[in-house]
Formats: structure tokens, sequence, C-alpha cells
């Protein structure tokens, strides 16, 4: 990813992906080495791993119409498995919308999957299938 996209779509109101199940309107908080992070109009920090964002869509008429203030909960980090060692015992959801999507507590990372408690289910993710994680900023 580029090193100026918080540059670019600074002020500007985004989608991640287009129109798919995970696609929100949202401001840009951070990039990552591998990953970026926004802040959803409904409060939610969703943090995307770049190996799986296919497009950008900029609003050119809609103005940001959320805070400029990064949530106090907000996490950053180096690559996108430190910052899922950060959101460690966390209520997150992963893949939301998608047909392997989780809800649940992270427990554990690994150097190549995250493990979580999900109701009374324990459950083990390939890193490389998490497409991005999700949880409220106003916890």
């Amino acid at each position: 990813m580029s090193e100026d996209l918080k540059k670019y779509f600074k002020e500007s109101v985004i989608k991640v992906n287009r129109d798919g199940s995970e696609s929100k309107n949202s401001k840009l908080l951070y990039e990552g080495h591998d990953y970026i992070a926004v802040l959803t109009e409904a409060d939610e920090i969703v943090y995307y791993n770049t190996h799986h964002i296919n497009s950008f869509t900029e609003n050119t008429k809609q103005k940001v119409d959320f805070d400029n203030v990064v949530p106090e909960n907000f996490k950053e980090a180096e690559n996108f498995n430190d910052l899922l060692k950060l959101l460690k015992y966390h209520w997150v959801k992963i893949n939301h919308g998608h047909s392997e999507a989780v809800k649940g507590v992270i427990c554990e990372v690994k150097d190549d999957t995250v493990h979580m408690v999900s109701n009374e289910e324990f459950v083990r993710i390939p890193l490389f299938h998490v497409h991005y994680v999700s949880y409220w900023s106003k916890n």
C-alpha cells in the first residue's frame, strides 16, 4: 500500500472494497505496514488486512460527518499480527458478513493463526484468511 493514503484521503469519506458486505462509509485513521484502520459512521473501528483490499472508493460529494478525534481505545501496531496481539481479550468480529464470520474474544495470536472463543467454541483461524477485524470504539 502507498505510504500516502492518509494524506490522500484526508477529510474524505471512503469505502473499502466498494459495495461488498464489509464496505461501510468510513474515515481513514491509520496505515500500518500491512493493514489500515478506519472509523465507521457507527463508531466501529475496522482493521483491514491490506492483502484483501481490492479497492478504495471516495465519495466526492459527501463530507466527513463524524468526529476528527481518534477514539481513546484505538490500537495501532507495526503490522497486522502485532495489532491482533493488542486486541487480545477484546470482543471483536472477524470477517463479519462473510460465510466464515466469527464473533468472540481473541485469546491467543500465533505467527500464523488467531485463536478465539466464540460462544462455547474454540476457533482457530489462519491469519491469511482474516480479511478484517472490527470492534466498537466506545467500549
